[in-house]
């Protein structure tokens, strides 16, 4: 009787053991000479990889947790020898703390302070009518080395002669092939010389003399005149918030200074 009461107090404490260590051990992905890895860190590990593209599988649990016990193995042996408190790595730790610090404060300030739709929209419309008035230009060229060369162009021109005909001797290879169309561009665009000569021309006139620049000889034509129109709001909405974001911690750090004691 007393052997039987023996052997159900054991298996009760089995039991109950059993009932205990079991939720702890979930909470880990490995225990390392005792010391517990985390299962929220190979979370982590693996949320990283998910988010570069890598499926969630068993296969990749395992790796990532054989990954996480040689790391903590190595840890622990420099733990071990002392190197934790070897200047070096001391100075390296604490500059690493000091990121993390910075980064954690400016992830605070944004998170108190957001960049709201009304002031993204605000600064768009600034951007935008700064932009307003500004002109994109659609030109032909035909670049050659001598003045006597662009001058014979301008007078078969006069004469008849096709602009893309012409184009084909060009000195520019690019446009040549395309009839010496250079597309749509802003005057800044092109060098000093070219951009004037182009905007004092009204649409479909060529150039009455050859425009020298560095390049050579340009005989131009303008084929149309068009105002320069900002892109759509969402094209451009993370662009802009993340110019206020930068003005919003460089704001933070003027702030910062102006309170603190430099000395």
């Amino acid at each position: 009787m007393t052997l039987s009461v023996s052997r159900l107090s054991i298996a009760a404490c089995v039991a109950v053991a059993s009932f205990v260590y079991v939720p702890a051990f979930a909470q880990n992905a490995a225990l390392v000479n005792n010391k517990p890895i985390p299962k929220e860190r190979l979370d982590e590990f693996v949320a990283a990889l998910k988010a570069q593209g890598r499926p969630d599988t068993p296969e990749l649990r395992t790796a990532v947790r054989e990954e996480l016990i040689a790391r903590e193995i190595f840890a622990q042996e420099a733990e071990k020898k002392g190197l934790a408190r070897s200047p070096d790595v001391v100075k390296q730790l604490n500059n690493v703390r000091q990121d993390l610090m910075i980064r954690a404060l400016i992830r605070d300030h944004l998170k108190n302070n957001p960049i709201n739709d009304a002031a993204i929209k605000a600064e768009y419309d600034k951007v935008a009518g700064r932009s307003g008035g500004e002109k994109e230009y659609k030109a032909r060229h035909i670049l050659v080395e001598k003045e006597e060369t662009a001058k014979q162009i301008i007078a078969d021109l006069k004469k008849g002669t096709k602009f893309e005909d012409l184009a084909k001797q060009s000195k520019d290879p690019g446009s040549a092939a395309n009839g010496g169309d250079l597309d749509w561009n802003q005057p800044q665009t092109f060098v000093k010389e070219f951009s004037e000569a182009m905007t004092k021309l009204e649409k479909g006139k060529v150039t009455d003399t050859p425009v020298k620049t560095q390049f050579g000889f340009h005989v131009i034509r303008l084929d149309d005149v068009r105002e320069v129109k900002p892109p759509p709001l969402e094209q451009v909405k993370p662009q802009i918030q993340q110019e206020l974001e930068r003005r919003a911690i460089q704001q933070l750090q003027t702030d910062l200074r102006a309170k603190a004691k430099v000395e």
